[in-house]
């Protein structure tokens, strides 16, 4: 198998503070972070032991959550998957490495990562801008 985990859950969400706010009051969720940065607001919370993580996130277009994969190369995954017919959709830096996303035929959405800057969750855990 390419993928070492299911790292994250990228929700889309129309609006986070509330979608967050239902997930920590009525289903008990820990709020991670709750960021507001540059027009955008992102939240990440635990409903279990991760991963994987949810993350609620305003900028993601469509309905349909982005299951997020981490691989150990993110290139040589990249060209074995493209063998396999995989066609990329885009190429996105994260804060936890670079990735590309991608779409199986029936609409869902797929992302593989290379985890580049383990530390990046240490920098934002307890943060609340909202």
């Amino acid at each position: 198998m390419p993928f070492e985990s299911l790292d994250y859950v990228y929700q889309p969400s129309r609006d986070v503070a509330a979608d967050l706010a239902h997930l920590a009051d009525v289903l008990g969720a820990r709020v991670v972070f709750a960021i507001e940065a540059m027009g955008t607001r992102v939240a990440m919370v635990e409903l279990a032991p991760p991963p994987p993580w949810l993350l609620l996130a305003d900028h993601v277009d469509g309905e349909r959550p982005i299951l997020v994969h981490r691989v150990a190369d993110l290139a040589a995954e990249t060209a074995a998957l493209q063998a396999r017919g995989w066609q990329a959709d885009r190429s996105l830096e994260l804060p936890q490495g670079p990735s590309r996303t991608f779409h199986g035929p029936g609409g869902h959405r797929f992302a593989v990562y290379e985890l580049t800057r383990p530390d990046f969750l240490s920098r934002f855990v307890d943060r609340r801008d909202f």
